[in-house]
């Protein structure tokens, strides 16, 4: 199950593929700038939620081990 860090990662990625588009269409340079960092940091935030909830599983796996 995702995390609120996954999810906002893809949402800030989809906000930044449609503001690169629209930037694009519109020559707004600026814009397109704007779309392509809003992505790189939604993926970063994505990888980084990802990576916490990997974790929270091997450590969940793990006391169930133990229990054992």
């Amino acid at each position: 199950m995702w995390n609120k860090d996954e999810v906002k990662g893809k949402t800030d990625q989809f906000k930044g593929r449609v503001k690169e588009s629209v930037g694009t269409l519109n020559g707004d340079e600026k814009l397109r700038e704007e779309g392509q960092t809003d992505q790189a940091a939604g993926k970063v935030q994505q990888t980084y939620g990802a990576v916490r909830r990997k974790v929270g599983e091997a450590v969940e796996d793990l006391g169930h081990a133990v229990k054992k």
